[in-house]
């Protein structure tokens, strides 16, 4: 048996081993999972190593030893994200099934991505204490004790930054072989969605201005339902980023599915528009009995217009970050919250309803996104016919068209391998 011919060029199939890039961005991301998997397996087996003597974690060793294996279990899914955005056996697997945990891990590491270098910033011009951290971690201001030792914060969130990066890159590789035809288009090109997904889409910006309000007013300095909690201690320079960076999030989110919802209608709104008067002088010649040259003065008024052609892609992808960093943050800390300690003795009630208000206007836009996606793939689907293999053409043909009787459909020959014939194989295979 003669093994048939692999096909030459033509697009990448799912077998496709992954190029050089992918399997570096695979490496970098397990690489940066390992710090942070062997602290909390250490810590799990009874190791104090990065914890003052008298951290808050050790109030209640049982919540702590919990989170400490929800988030190990956490960051291990990151290795399995990293395999099977790079793997073929990944192309097979259901879309909601990478979605939800890749929206999770986006959301949990886009904050601290954002928020831990400008705090360092800060930091580095004199503005921040010890022990604060980004994203909504315990920490003391100056004088105070930090809950964990400076060093576990570099190297947590620096691995956090790295896996962010690498991950994110995988996903926006694999995103775009998989699902690139959905969002080629630019939002002025999109018609306005229907009554549904805009009541959502006001009604997730209604709920978003709660958290974005207080996140503002304490990152502003009002300690307007921050008295007495875990934020009076902070440092104000790294509580103000913090703060801001949670205001920020549900404001982006709001935008991206504001932009899907409207299309065309929204897009009108996306630019600059300047006007400005202009003075010139224009010499004018006049031929009369006398020639005379009088000067003649002119006001003109200059609109300007600048717009900015949003592509679909930008859209969806703040959405996708808003909403997964205004929910999953907001999840968390009040899981978090729940389950005890002095994080729960900490979090005031204006806290509360901000991570909850967090939790619904995230939910809500990413729900409005996966309809819009959804729509998407069905007038694609509905739109694109399905392919015809050329070889069954001519069988299918003589089937369903019949012929005048004079003009029977000829019957082909079987075709051997050491007939005359033996060179017309079609597709050049080999019979066994």
């Amino acid at each position: 048996m003669t093994p048939t011919p692999e096909p030459t060029g033509g697009p990448r199939t799912a077998t496709a081993p992954p190029d050089r890039v992918r399997r570096v961005l695979r490496a970098v991301a397990i690489t940066a999972c390992v710090p942070y998997l062997a602290l909390k397996t250490a810590w799990l087996g009874g190791s104090r190593i990065g914890m003052p003597e008298d951290s808050l974690l050790l109030d209640d060793p049982a919540v702590t030893a919990v989170a400490n294996l929800v988030t190990l279990v956490l960051d291990a899914c990151v290795i399995v994200l990293a395999l099977l955005l790079t793997r073929p056996w990944g192309r097979r697997v259901p879309a909601w099934l990478l979605v939800v945990p890749m929206w999770t891990a986006t959301g949990l590491l886009a904050p601290i991505m954002t928020a831990y270098p400008l705090q360092l910033l800060v930091r580095a011009l004199g503005g921040g204490g010890p022990g604060v951290s980004a994203g909504g971690g315990e920490g003391g201001g100056e004088g105070a004790e930090p809950f964990l030792h400076e060093w576990v914060f570099g190297m947590v969130y620096g691995g956090f930054i790295v896996q962010g990066l690498s991950l994110g890159a995988l996903f926006a590789l694999y995103a775009r072989d998989r699902w690139g035809h959905l969002w080629r288009d630019r939002v002025r090109d999109l018609p306005p969605a229907g009554a549904l997904p805009r009541a959502v889409t006001c009604a997730a910006a209604l709920v978003a201005l709660v958290p974005a309000t207080l996140h503002t007013l304490w990152a502003s300095g009002f300690a307007m339902g921050a008295d007495g909690t875990r934020l009076a201690g902070r440092s104000t320079g790294e509580l103000a980023v913090m703060e801001a960076t949670c205001a920020v999030f549900p404001l982006v989110a709001v935008a991206g599915a504001g932009l899907l919802v409207l299309g065309r209608d929204g897009a009108r709104w996306v630019g600059v528009r300047a006007r400005a008067p202009v003075r010139a002088r224009v010499p004018v010649r006049a031929r009369v009995p006398v020639r005379a040259r009088v000067p003649v003065r002119v006001r003109v008024r200059v609109r300007v217009r600048v717009r900015v052609r949003v592509p679909v892609w930008v859209a969806l992808a703040a959405a996708w970050l808003g909403s997964g960093a205004t929910a999953t943050w907001g999840g968390w800390i009040s899981l978090a919250s729940l389950g005890g300690g002095g994080i729960a003795s900490g979090t005031s009630g204006p806290m509360y309803l901000a991570y909850a208000c967090q939790m619904i206007a995230g939910a809500l836009v990413a729900a409005v996104g996966a309809r819009f996606l959804a729509g998407r793939a069905r007038a694609h689907a509905g739109a694109t016919p399905a392919p015809v293999r050329p070889t069954d053409t001519p069988a299918s043909a003589a089937a369903s068209t019949p012929g005048p009787a004079s003009a029977p459909a000829p019957v082909p020959r079987p075709w051997t391998p050491d007939g005359p014939d033996a060179g017309d194989a079609p597709d050049g295979r080999v019979s066994p």
